[in-house]
């Protein structure tokens, strides 16, 4: 059976910010300026805006953990039964002690 190529995987494009070039010019211009005058009567309609603002809350719950192996051998002080091996100390973890 024969298999030819795999067909290619075309990755989403990856957008790079725009580079940005100036190419400045100068040219002197004669600008007239002229001076009229006029008069605007204005009729004010007054619009008050009241905000209100409604707020939502959410609670978000982590909980992390870690493990660990114990190392073969009693624990100090002969901490557990059969010999203390494997069983965790009071206070190992951070915690109370270990009923």
């Amino acid at each position: 059976m024969y298999c030819g190529p795999r067909p290619t995987h075309v990755l989403p494009a990856i957008v790079h910010p725009t580079k940005c070039c100036v190419n400045n010019t100068f040219q002197n211009n004669i600008v007239p300026h002229i001076h009229p005058s006029h008069t605007t009567n204005v009729n004010h309609t007054h619009f008050q805006h009241v905000h209100s603002f409604p707020h939502t809350q959410s609670v978000v719950n982590e909980v992390t953990n870690q493990q660990f192996v114990a190392a073969p051998g009693p624990y100090p002080g002969g901490y557990g039964g059969a010999g203390g091996y494997g069983v965790p100390r009071p206070g190992m973890f951070g915690g109370g002690p270990f009923y």
